[in-house]
């Protein structure tokens, strides 16, 4: 038995296809969707850490242990706008941009060695 073209054709073709609109919001959906758990799972969070680092930075005062950029970790003897200065050994002084303080620890902390 053989089959004419137009029997194979219509029996490929899609019984009924969604309109286009639909069938564009239903490939959409999944995306979207990745992007609002991207969002919540790794956007915000980052946000509110770089909020809650830029406020501690902020709120540098004398007295405070610092770590630098650089690893070095000392006591903040002076605050001005935009630079601090860091004692890191007695009567051994640097000036450090704020911006670059990467942690602010407990001031009540005292070094293992005093």
């Amino acid at each position: 038995m053989s089959s004419s073209p137009t029997l194979l054709m219509m029996q490929t073709a899609p019984a009924g296809a969604p309109g286009g609109t639909a069938q564009m919001l239903l490939g959409l959906a999944p995306w979207l969707l990745i992007f609002v758990i991207f969002y919540v799972l790794m956007i915000r969070p980052q946000q509110q850490r770089v909020k809650q680092h830029q406020a501690e930075i902020a709120a540098v005062k004398k007295g405070d242990e610092v770590i630098t950029g650089g690893g070095i970790r000392g006591r903040v003897t002076k605050v001005s706008d935009d630079e601090a200065e860091v004692e890191i050994a007695q009567n051994v002084r640097i000036r450090v941009v704020k911006s670059t303080i990467t942690a602010v620890l407990n001031p009540t902390t005292k070094p293992a060695n005093d």
